[in-house]
């Protein structure tokens, strides 16, 4: 299997699967002489970890991380990072029953025609036990980055029921289980997905990511665009269908006026090509980035996440043999994997952020 690398200055590569004896990354390109430990890593490990809540698989995973190469008395020394996460509660007969028969919405299927083997066992590395990994990399990706940017994500949406932005807070993120910015949607959501769960089924969600305080300049046009890099990072998040930026879809029933970010001169002085300081924008339709490269404004990401494929619900589908059968998937999955996403969006915009911060630097100096 190829392609288990992502970036191209700032690059990670995964590995491992989801009930293997352990998963990790290794980092490349990361500079030297930054601080870095596990507790750097950990915080937000422990924001993705399994079993935190009744609304996510309750499988057990301390995901601890060790740093097993890369840095030398608490500093990254330049050369590659390797992450390692056991894997510490696996339970492989929960797979037994569908080892031969292929899940309608799953990667069963292709995974067998591609390759003709599976790890039925938790999918593999089809699983979303991968992106622990992905996170590992984005806290490594934001100590390169520096205090300067700011990454913080929220889930704005749970099957149909979506947050009121009248209400938006980001002190409620870190308040609930849901990383939600508004309260009030945050206690809708526990009931509904109490009743998605014990109907065995799933439903999907979408993540909002921002980033604060990406200076102008970042990302090339053509084939080096910030906002390309954006949508391929978290199309690459399992499960992900959809992604924009800014506006996104909406701005197709804009009008021009209305969807170009007007510019002024910002109190205090004239423009500056070096800091941007110069320029003040009236909105934010292109979500920070203007013919792929940022403007000095929020970079908005924001990615949509199908339902669970693996749920109690029989599903009819085929077999290995060909044969017309039912599937139903026993084990612990989430109801709604779009919860824990949210700090899988905010580590893959980091690597993303980090990836092209490292190439402006090469190209301008």
């Amino acid at each position: 299997m190829s392609f288990n690398t992502f970036g191209r200055l700032f690059r990670f590569t995964t590995w491992g699967e989801s009930h293997g004896p352990a998963l990790g990354v290794v980092v490349d390109g990361c500079p030297p002489r930054l601080a870095l430990t596990e507790a750097d890593i950990q915080p937000y490990l422990d924001r993705r970890m399994p079993g935190t809540s009744r609304f996510v698989t309750q499988r057990k995973e301390p995901d601890q991380v060790r740093i097993l190469s890369g840095t030398f008395e608490g500093q990254t020394t330049g050369t590659p990072i390797s992450l390692m996460i056991d894997n510490v509660d696996a339970r492989s007969k929960d797979y037994g029953d569908i080892k031969d028969k292929f899940r309608p919405g799953h990667a069963d299927y292709t995974y067998d025609q591609k390759y003709g083997i599976r790890d039925y066992r938790g999918s593999g590395r089809a699983s979303a036990r991968e992106t622990a990994a992905r996170v590992a990399a984005g806290a490594v990706a934001r100590k390169v980055l520096g205090t300067g940017v700011r990454i913080r994500g929220a889930l704005i949406q749970v099957g149909v029921h979506t947050v009121d932005r009248s209400r938006w807070d980001w002190g409620q993120v870190g308040s609930n289980p849901f990383f939600c910015p508004d309260a009030e949607t945050a206690t809708r959501w526990e009931s509904y997905l109490d009743e998605v769960r014990k109907a065995g089924s799933s439903v999907g969600a979408i993540i909002e990511v921002v980033a604060d305080g990406v200076p102008p300049g970042w990302g090339a046009p053509i084939y080096g665009k910030l906002d390309a890099d954006l949508a391929s990072a978290m199309m690459s998040i399992n499960a992900v269908k959809g992604v924009e930026i800014g506006s996104g879809f909406a701005a197709a029933a804009l009008r021009g006026e209305e969807n170009a970010d007007e510019m002024r001169v910002a109190p205090g002085g004239a423009h500056s090509r070096k800091d941007g300081n110069g320029v003040k924008f009236t909105s934010n339709h292109a979500g920070g980035i203007l013919g792929g490269i940022s403007s000095g404004q929020q970079v908005v990401v924001r990615f949509a996440v199908k339902p669970t494929s693996s749920i109690l619900t029989p599903r009819k589908t085929v077999n290995a043999a060909g044969e017309e059968v039912e599937v139903s998937t026993k084990g612990r999955h989430d109801p709604c994997v779009g919860i824990r996403a949210v700090p899988i969006g905010e580590a893959m915009m980091a690597c993303v952020l980090a990836d092209q911060m490292l190439l402006h630097r090469a190209q301008v100096g």
